[in-house]
């Protein structure tokens, strides 16, 4: 019986993020659109998804964000943004995380989602890792979005373990040669909480306050590519460790 209610609970639980993530689209959908119709605006579409999408989805799943900052991120600098990645609510956290206006790179196969896809294929950059021409034009993409004042975002992971008792995936190299090749800081940024709160499982998850932690940077201005493995590593070590201190 207690399992009955728990798994209905939880079922009502993930049925209301949904309704959360597609009500805003809805009601404010003509202002998204218009933003999305030049890349100049999209520093007003970036407000509106942070302001009145992400952090309404984030309280109103009773998951108030706490952010920690090891290192302030500066107004009108870019950055590539790095995190791991466990929830659908990384998205709505690194939102909340970065008031700068950046670009997440993304797999194609999320534009196939309703509504939410209609406006991801409009304003991320994706990518098909199955397609070298595809990785190609991501770096086109992402230095005129840099051009422009930007940041980039990518999960390096590269997607979502099945296996949930994986603490932290392996990273791709992509975030880390762009970082050097244009010469920019990583950011990286630890997320305790999502997998607990709203993983990929069905029936999982509930309220409580998600954490993150934005580490100190990595300076770039120094390396080249050879040194992208190297980077990459200790990228993952930062996050990996402060992953496993508080398990």
């Amino acid at each position: 019986m207690l399992s009955t209610l728990k798994k209905t609970g939880q079922a009502i639980y993930r049925i209301w993020f949904y309704i959360l993530v597609a009500l805003p689209i809805f009601v404010f959908f003509p202002f998204l659109l218009v933003t999305t119709i030049s890349e100049k605006t999209y520093p007003q579409f970036f407000w509106m998804a942070r302001n009145l999408w992400a952090i309404p989805i984030l309280y109103g799943m009773g998951c108030p964000p706490k952010v920690i900052y090891e290192q302030q991120i500066i107004r009108r600098k870019s950055y590539m943004l790095v995190a791991n990645h466990t929830s659908m609510l990384d998205i709505m956290l690194m939102l909340k995380v970065s008031k700068n206006p950046f670009v997440f790179i993304g797999k194609k196969e999320l534009a196939k989602i309703p509504l939410f896809g209609f406006f991801y294929k409009r304003v991320c950059i994706m990518v098909d890792r199955e397609d070298a021409k595809s990785r190609t034009g991501v770096y086109r993409r992402a230095q005129r979005r840099l051009n422009q004042g930007l940041s980039i975002c990518i999960f390096p992971e590269g997607g979502v373990p099945d296996d949930e008792t994986v603490v932290l995936d392996d990273f791709k190299d992509g975030a880390f040669k762009m970082a050097i090749g244009h010469k920019i800081p990583v950011v990286p940024i630890t997320f305790y909480d999502n997998k607990t709160r709203f993983s990929f499982t069905f029936f999982s998850g509930g309220p409580g306050t998600i954490r993150a932690k934005v580490h100190k940077f990595f300076e770039t201005g120094m390396l080249d590519g050879e040194d992208k493995v190297m980077l990459r590593e200790q990228v993952r070590e930062v996050i990996l460790t402060e992953l496993q201190k508080n398990r």
